[in-house]
């Protein structure tokens, strides 16, 4: 609870993975809705390419988030390492 208070855990990653899972569904979601309630040709390819590069999208967003924590974590174990006694 110490490291908690002292922010040094982190719990944005955990956060960022949630994100991203809502987000997937959001864009499967709307992706189907859109192929479906679409007019034209146009629609139904922009409904699928939503379908298909959303939750792509949406993961290398996430990663790249995740890196930039993973990246302080490392810096902190490096850091914690090489301190003098």
């Amino acid at each position: 609870m110490g490291d908690f208070l002292r922010f040094e855990t982190m719990i944005t990653p955990g956060l960022i993975q949630v994100l991203f899972w809502l987000a997937a569904i959001f864009c499967i979601v709307a992706g189907i809705i859109t192929m479906i309630g679409a007019d034209d040709v146009g629609a139904r390819v922009g409904g699928a390419a939503l379908l298909i590069f959303g939750p792509l999208g949406a993961r290398i967003y996430a990663e790249i988030l995740i890196v930039v924590f993973r990246i302080n974590d490392h810096l902190r174990h490096i850091d914690h390492n090489t301190q003098r006694v």
